[in-house]
Order: structure tokens, then sequence, then C-alpha cells
């Protein structure tokens, strides 16, 4: 029986899923962002013309001086907003995406182990060295690979840790400016 084809096919459905995924995922993302855009868009108009009718009203240089802090406040604490948003839709994004490296990785390893360990039972006398060299080899780029992941993983988190200093700093000084 000639079973390569079918091992083909299983193999090109699998990458078909695989690819499935990450553009649900890429769409999903792209969607979420969209989204947000849109809603950041509609308030910026709104604030704009909500902004220019108290500007209008104002009947002296006193008022229009006044309205400088109450205008440029909430503009602040919104495009904060805006940039906390996106960011979390790109790591969320990315989150999701390193999931599935991760277990197409996971599963891709047990793949080699496994067709490893059928190569034992059928290899020849003298090559048990030459396979634990192998497994040996495998285990050292999965070993560097959980130790790179685990450095993006705390890259990813001082990261997020010090957007979120800087924009609630950002929200801080202004409304400290605000107070002055």
């Amino acid at each position: 029986m000639y079973t390569v084809p079918e091992q083909l096919l299983a193999l090109n459905k699998a990458h078909l899923d695989i690819a499935v995924k990450f553009a649900g995922v890429a769409f999903n993302g792209a969607e979420r962002l969209l989204d947000l855009q849109v809603k950041a868009t509609k308030a910026a108009f709104a604030d704009t013309v909500e902004g220019a009718k108290v500007l209008a009203a104002a009947k002296d240089l006193q008022q229009l001086t006044a309205l400088k802090d109450t205008v440029a406040q909430p503009a602040i604490e919104k495009a904060t907003a805006y940039a906390r948003g996106v960011y979390d839709v790109a790591a969320s994004t990315q989150a999701e995406a390193s999931k599935i490296m991760e277990q197409q990785i996971a599963d891709y390893n047990k793949q080699i182990v496994s067709t490893l360990d059928k190569m034992v039972k059928t290899a020849p006398a003298g090559s048990e060295m030459g396979i634990a060299a192998t497994k040996s080899a495998i285990a050292a780029v999965n070993s560097a690979y959980d130790n790179l992941s685990k450095v993006a993983k705390q890259f990813a988190e001082a990261t997020q840790s010090n957007f979120e200093a800087v924009a609630n700093q950002a929200a801080n000084g202004a409304k400290k400016a605000r107070k002055a």
C-alpha cells in the first residue's frame, strides 16, 4: 500500500488549519483595532465640535484662557486611553499568535521524537549513539527556545509595565497642570 499521498494530504490539511488559525487571529486583531479607531474618531469629532462651540461662546480673553485647561485635559486623557487600547489589542493579538506557534512547535517536537523512536526500533546496530545525539540536540534546541520564549514574555511584561507607567504619568501630569 502506498501511503505517502495520504500523509501529504494530512500534512497539507494540518498546515491549512494552522494558516486559518493565524488568519483568524490576525483578522480578529485588525477588527478590534478598526473598532477602536472608529470609536476614537467619533469621540474626537464630537469633542472638536463641542470644543468649537465652547470657544465660540467665550466672551472675553479671560474666559478663553480658562477654557484651555478644560479642553486640553480630556484630550490628553483620551489620547492616552487610545494608545493604551492600541497597545492592548497588539499585545493580545501577539499573545494569541504566540500560543498557536508554541502549540505547533510542541506538536512538531512530539512528531520528531516519535519518528526517532520508530527509527531506533529498525536502526542497525551501533546507531544508538547517533540517535541519542540527535535527541540531545533536539532537547538543547527546545531548551533554547523555552529560554527565548521566557525572555520575550519578560520583555513584553516590562514593556507593558513601562507603557502603563508613562500613560499614568501623562494623565497625572495633565491633571496637575489643570489644577495649577
